[in-house]
């Protein structure tokens, strides 16, 4: 008899710690995209580490209006954290085809960003430099 009563108390405990989670990586994710679009390398930095998140693991995860963290890095114009965010991700991930079917560089050469630092970058990582 008294396991229904805890186990429903466990089932709400759980599901308030739920809503808090999601708002926080709500938070971190808009957090992240301003950093990107602000080219603050240093704050993007600090953030992943205070939330003990790494780059790999979360960039398939986070879109900014849609975008990818690099094409949004490559359309704001923030060299500084492309590279970083370049120099953080697999070769895998670099090479994936993204939302739209086109990987990063295809996407970068096809819309006036080939010659950008993010796509020497991405294209020396993928290169194994």
């Amino acid at each position: 008899m008294r396991l229904l009563p805890t186990t429903i108390a466990a089932i709400l405990a759980a599901s308030a710690f739920s809503l808090p989670v999601q708002a926080n990586s709500d938070q971190l994710a808009a957090n992240i995209c301003n950093y990107v679009q602000t080219d603050d390398k240093n704050r993007l930095r600090k953030k992943l580490k205070e939330n003990r998140v790494k780059l790999r693991n979360i960039y398939s995860g986070v879109t900014c209006g849609g975008d990818s963290l690099l094409r949004t890095a490559m359309k704001s114009g923030s060299d500084k954290v492309g590279t970083f965010v370049a120099k953080r991700l697999s070769v895998a991930d670099l090479s994936a085809s993204e939302a739209d079917g086109k990987t990063i560089v295809e996407w970068a050469d096809g819309n006036g960003h080939g010659g950008s630092a993010i796509t020497s970058a991405i294209k020396e990582r993928i290169a194994g430099g």
